[in-house]
């Protein structure tokens, strides 16, 4: 119980996935990612307790396709939780039309490769993203780093020389 009673004091993320999850999952399916399967499960419980039902992906999952059958084809499974290492890349989810990340992860090719889950041949509808960030949090400051890197990158792929020549020996070395 210790882990779930400090989640369950720091709730305002869980709250307002709660909120999103209630409000949209009527009309919507839902993809929620985590990189922790703890937090899926305190997520799990949540939606256990307001009867929402859901499916459940972790790199535990036996029996993966039949889980996504589930969410695919079943009108009465809203919910899709998804373990971000499990679940990022080989599942064709299109039924699903709102992503929710509930972590950042360091490298932003992981996040878009999970919400292109949902952006797959056969999606005939537009899909949100939605990542939950936490001002003033070690998770503001990944974001930032994403940034950085994102912009580096695009930097790098311009063929340009000139490119090259503003490069410093510092952004060099901070690209290892």
């Amino acid at each position: 119980m210790g882990n779930e009673k400090y989640y369950g004091d720091a709730s305002a993320k869980m709250d307002v996935l709660m909120e999103q999850i209630e409000s949209k999952s009527p009309y919507h399916k839902i993809l929620v990612f985590s990189q922790f399967v703890s937090m899926l499960d305190l997520v799990k419980a949540q939606l256990e307790e307001r009867k929402v039902s859901y499916a459940y992906l972790t790199g535990q999952t036996k029996n993966r396709e039949a889980v996504v059958d589930s969410f695919q084809n079943r009108d009465d499974i809203r919910v899709f939780l998804i373990s971000l290492k499990a679940g990022g890349v080989g599942l064709n989810l299109t039924k699903a039309d709102y992503v929710y990340l509930i972590d950042p992860w360091w490298n932003p090719a992981v996040e878009n490769q999970a919400i292109d889950r949902a952006y797959r041949i056969g999606q005939h509808q537009n899909v949100m993203a939605v990542r939950l960030i936490c001002p003033d949090t070690i998770e503001e400051k990944i974001m930032l780093m994403q940034a950085t890197k994102k912009d580096l990158a695009s930097d790098l792929i311009k063929t340009e020389e000139s490119i090259f020549k503003s490069l410093t020996k510092k952004d060099l070395l901070d690209l290892i």
